[in-house]
């Protein structure tokens, strides 16, 4: 069980590494058109070259070639023979005869040997089919002639290395037939007879050898294929180096990828922000089209995938222990200022609504506030359990809860955020901490909208109070070293990291977000950054009831 289990996680880590790197399809595809453009320059632009070839049969010299048992390639070496034909001497015998230059032929010229045969196949490259045949035949006949001579010369040599031997042997029997001639001793001239006997024997074995080398046939080979004109060139055609092109250009394609992926700070994987954040990933939202990413709440017709998205992860919610405990819950981005945090605090709200739960949504953005003039209100009607908590620091909780209508989901109650001069101060008041309390009553859900954590520390001064945070993140945008220090500092001020939900990119700053068929109110600090010194907040614009 434990190696079925072990090759299972290797193949899904393989199916993971492969899907990463897919994910850089412009490094892969600027690869695959590097290659497709050298591959096309080299078949385009290369000069063209034609190669002509022959093949030679050696044989070596012999009396009698059809002879039973005849061997004539037992005393060659073919190897020998193949260094021999790229030699200095047959190039430059060969670049005489066609009056090219030595140098050039011999940088052309390539001798093989098919194995197990005594065929050397010659060939030769240049820029015109003529030059290729011609330079190719030349060095064929050259070596061919080099061979003959080599041959006819050794020949030469041991004749008359035999006749030297024969001639003081001939000249001893003249002179024993002479002794023969003048003696009359019959003794004498047995002796005589008997040595010149032997000496002729001698002289005969002797001449025999000469006739034989003299006989021997020196043929040095046989041409058994000679250079044609090729007809076309010899290089790798136009789809040839197209192919060629493509697989280079897709090996560079994924090394480039491999080396991004391997130096890239981001996640590369839902894995990893698991293991970075040490908390599960709740939900992965749907890419949304323009016109769908207007509105904060993803409720009714409208919502489709993105409004069921959001229910999966209130309900993972409801049931985690930890968040069931106090249900308190802290919406929190690490970086940035889009508007995809205050999106999940809205619809996590409106999706625990509709589980029958009674909402509060707390904006704990003191320096942008936004969402009293993004959602629609519900009939002035509060539900029992909100009551006013009193004035915090700088008049922020002002006790104004306003009722939101969420649709299909029902309503929530929604406590909207104020500019203050001491957001700290504020965000740690007694009010403030009497607000967050209400999740104390049986059936209730606070659910708290804080600026980026690593932007601003307001979140920090909420996160002992609230215990459950939802990290809101775009893993495309974020470090890794971004989230860890974001689970770092959420656990170090007494909170908790209950989950991460996944998303794309926000639409760029200035395009903000509102409701079909509704004016946005003018609210203070609609700045994408808040001054180096808020202005005073003021008492009229939040009137406590």
């Amino acid at each position: 069980m434990a190696d079925g289990n072990t090759d299972g996680e290797d193949v899904d880590l393989v199916r993971d590494q492969v899907r990463q790197i897919l994910r850089y399809r412009g490094l892969i595809a600027a690869g695959i058109a590097v290659g497709l453009a050298g591959g096309a320059y080299l078949a385009v632009g290369g000069a063209d070259t034609y190669t002509a070839t022959s093949e030679v049969m050696v044989r070596a010299a012999t009396a009698d070639p059809f002879a039973t048992g005849a061997t004539a390639d037992k005393n060659i070496d073919i190897g020998t023979e193949r260094q021999t034909a790229m030699s200095t001497k047959i190039t430059d015998a060969a670049a005489k005869a066609v009056r090219a230059p030595a140098r050039k032929l011999a940088h052309c010229l390539q001798v093989t040997n098919p194995p197990n045969t005594l065929v050397l196949r010659f060939s030769c490259s240049a820029s015109t089919g003529r030059d290729a045949a011609d330079w190719v035949n030349a060095v064929t006949t050259a070596y061919l002639a080099d061979r003959r001579a080599q041959t006819n010369s050794t020949i030469d040599k041991m004749v008359a290395g035999y006749k030297s031997q024969l001639d003081p042997l001939t000249k001893q029997r003249n002179d024993l037939l002479d002794q023969i001639r003048n003696t009359s001793n019959s003794q004498s001239v047995g002796s005589l007879v008997s040595l010149q006997t032997n000496l002729l024997s001698k002289i005969t074995e002797l001449q025999g050898d000469i006739a034989d080398l003299k006989a021997l046939d020196t043929t040095p080979g046989t041409v058994i294929k000679p250079g044609t004109v090729p007809r076309s060139p010899s290089g790798p055609g136009l789809p040839l180096m197209l192919g060629l092109g493509l697989g280079v250009g897709v090996a560079l394609g994924l090394l480039a990828a491999w080396v991004r992926l391997i130096f890239d700070p981001r996640p590369r994987s839902v894995g990893e922000v698991t293991r970075v954040m040490d908390a599960p990933v709740l939900g992965t939202l749907p890419r949304h089209r323009a016109r769908e990413q207007r509105q904060l709440l993803a409720g009714g017709h409208s919502g489709g995938r993105l409004a069921e998205e959001y229910r999966a992860i209130a309900f993972r919610l409801g049931h985690d222990k930890r968040f069931a405990e106090r249900r308190r819950l802290l919406v929190v981005a690490p970086r940035g200022t889009g508007d995809t945090p205050a999106a999940v605090a809205v619809n996590l709200a409106a999706s625990f609504a509709e589980m029958g739960r009674e909402v509060l949504l707390v904006e704990a953005d003191l320096r942008t506030p936004s969402l009293s003039g993004r959602l629609p209100s519900a009939d002035p009607a509060r539900p029992g359990w909100a009551r006013a908590p009193g004035v915090g620091e700088g008049g922020w909780p002002a006790g104004l809860q306003l009722p939101v209508d969420a649709g299909e989901s029902g309503s929530f109650d929604l406590v909207p955020g104020r500019r203050v001069r001491n957001v700290a101060r504020a965000l740690t008041s007694a009010p403030a901490s009497r607000l967050f309390a209400e999740a104390d009553e049986p059936g209730t859900v606070v659910v708290v909208l804080a600026p980026a954590l690593l932007a601003y520390a307001d979140a920090l001064a909420v996160a002992d109070r609230v215990d459950g945070v939802v990290v809101v993140c775009d893993p495309r945008e974020v470090h890794r070293e971004d989230l860890a220090r974001v689970r770092e500092l959420i656990e170090g001020a007494g909170g908790a990291v209950l989950g991460t939900v996944l998303h794309r990119s926000d639409p760029p700053p200035g395009s903000r977000l509102r409701l079909p068929g509704r004016r946005r109110r003018a609210t203070p600090g609609a700045r994408t950054e808040p001054p180096t010194e808020p202005a005073p907040a003021s008492p009229e614009r939040h009137p406590v009831p």
